[in-house]
C-alpha cells in the first residue's frame, strides 16, 4: 500500500492528538480530526496543520457515546466523500479518552464506568462501526501508556482500561490480518502535555522528578508522540503489527 492518504484522528483538538494530526499531515495525510467539547481547539488544530501546508477537517465525536457510532461513521464519510473524494479511511489513531485518577477507596462505580467506558468500551465499538469504512490495508493505532508497564499510585482504574486497549489491539491484529490491516498500540511515557489537567506540562518540580527516572533524563514532548505514531503508520513499518511501542525514553527501567 502506498502512503496513507486520509486519517481520523480522536481527541484532537489539543495535546497529544493535536501533535499527531499535524505529525501526519507533515506527511502528506489527510487528516480528519475529532473533538468533543468546544470546537475552538480543533479550529485551531485546522489551522495550525493549513497554515503548515497540510489539508484538515474537524469533526464532532464523543468517544463515551456509543449510540451516536453509527451516525458519526456516515458523517465522516460523508465529509470526506465531499471533502476530498475519499472513500475509505486509510489510519485510525484511537487517541480520545479520559485520564481519572483515584485511589482504591476513592473509586466510585460511576468513576470506575466513565473511565472503563470512555477509554475501552468507547474505543472498542468506535472501531467496530469505522472497520467497515477502512481500507484493505490500513492501520489502526491505539493510544495506551506506560502505566501499563510501571505503576503509580492512583492509576489502578486508568492503566487496567488501557491494558484492556492493548489486548483488545492483539486480538484485532489476529482478525484484521487476513485485510492486511495492521493494528499496534503506542503508550507514551511522562510527557509534559494537558494530560491531566497540564498537571506535568505545568509543575517543573514533577517534571524534573520524573526526568530523574527516564534513561534519556528528561520528560517527552507531544511532538515526540506523534512524530511516532506518523512513523508507526508509514510503509516503512508495513510488517509491523501486533505490537506495542512504548514512547517514553526509557522510563523506569
Amino acid at each position: 500500500m502506498s502512503e496513507p492518504r486520509t486519517a481520523l484522528v480522536t481527541g484532537a483538538s489539543r495535546g497529544l492528538g493535536r501533535a499527531t494530526a499535524r505529525a501526519l499531515a507533515r506527511h502528506g495525510v489527510r487528516v480528519a480530526l475529532t473533538y468533543r467539547g468546544g470546537a475552538d481547539g480543533a479550529v485551531e488544530t485546522v489551522r495550525t496543520i493549513e497554515e503548515e501546508g497540510g489539508e484538515a477537517i474537524a469533526l464532532r465525536l464523543d468517544i463515551g457515546d456509543i449510540a451516536g457510532f453509527e451516525q458519526f461513521a456516515e458523517e465522516m464519510t460523508g465529509a470526506l466523500r465531499t471533502r476530498w473524494r475519499a472513500d475509505r479511511l486509510d489510519v485510525l489513531v484511537n487517541n480520545a479518552g479520559v485520564g481519572l485518577f483515584d485511589t482504591l477507596e476513592d473509586v466510585t462505580p460511576r468513576r470506575f464506568d466513565e473511565i472503563v467506558g470512555t477509554n475501552f468500551r468507547g474505543t472498542y465499538f468506535l472501531i467496530q462501526a469505522l472497520v467497515p469504512h477502512l481500507a484493505d490495508g490500513g492501520r489502526i493505532v491505539n493510544v495506551s501508556t506506560s502505566l501499563t508497564r510501571h505503576v503509580s499510585p492512583g492509576t489502578s482504574v486508568y492503566a487496567a482500561s488501557k491494558a484492556a486497549v492493548e489486548a483488545f489491539s492483539l486480538s484485532l491484529a489476529e482478525e484484521l490480518g487476513p485485510r492486511g490491516i495492521r493494528v499496534n498500540s503506542v503508550a507514551p511515557g511522562p510527557s509534559a502535555t494537558d494530560f491531566n489537567g497540564g498537571a506535568m506540562r505545568d509543575d517543573p518540580a514533577l517534571r524534573d522528578a520524573l526526568a530523574q527516572q527516564t534513561a534519556l533524563g528528561r520528560v517527552g514532548s507531544p511532538d515526540e508522540i506523534g512524530d511516532a505514531i506518523a512513523a508507526l503508520v508509514s510503509p516503512d513499518m508495513r510488517w509491523v503489527t501486533a505490537e506495542r511501542l512504548e514512547v517514553s525514553g526509557g522510563a523506569l527501567l
